[in-house]
C-alpha cells in the first residue's frame, strides 16, 4: 500500500517535465497537450495545486522552489501593476 505523501507517477511526470522541457525540440504547450492529453489551463491549475503536496518538494526540491519563486513573484507583479520595474541594479525605479 502507497503512503499518503506518494505522488502519483503522472504527478511525477509533471515534476520532470517541468524541469527539463526546455531541452525539447517542440514547443511547450505542444508538448504538455501531447504528453498530458490536457489543455494549458488544466495542465496549470494540476502543476499549482502540486506545488502544495509536500512530497513534490522531497521528488524535486530544485523545480519546486523555482516554480514556487516564480508563481510569488507573478503575484507580486500582479498587485504591484506594471509601474513597478526592476532596473539592472536590482532597484526598482517609478
Amino acid at each position: 500500500m502507497a503512503e499518503q505523501n506518494d505522488l502519483t507517477e503522472r504527478e511525477r511526470a509533471l515534476l520532470d517535465f517541468e524541469g527539463n522541457w526546455w531541452t525539447l525540440d517542440d514547443a511547450k504547450d505542444e508538448l504538455i497537450r501531447a504528453r498530458f492529453a490536457c489543455n494549458l489551463d488544466e495542465y496549470y491549475q494540476e502543476l499549482n495545486r502540486l506545488l502544495e503536496v509536500p512530497a513534490a518538494l522531497a521528488h524535486d526540491p530544485l523545480v519546486v522552489r523555482r516554480l514556487l519563486r516564480l508563481r510569488d513573484r507573478r503575484r507580486r507583479a500582479r498587485l504591484d501593476g506594471p509601474a513597478q520595474v526592476d532596473d539592472a541594479r536590482g532597484g526598482t525605479n517609478v
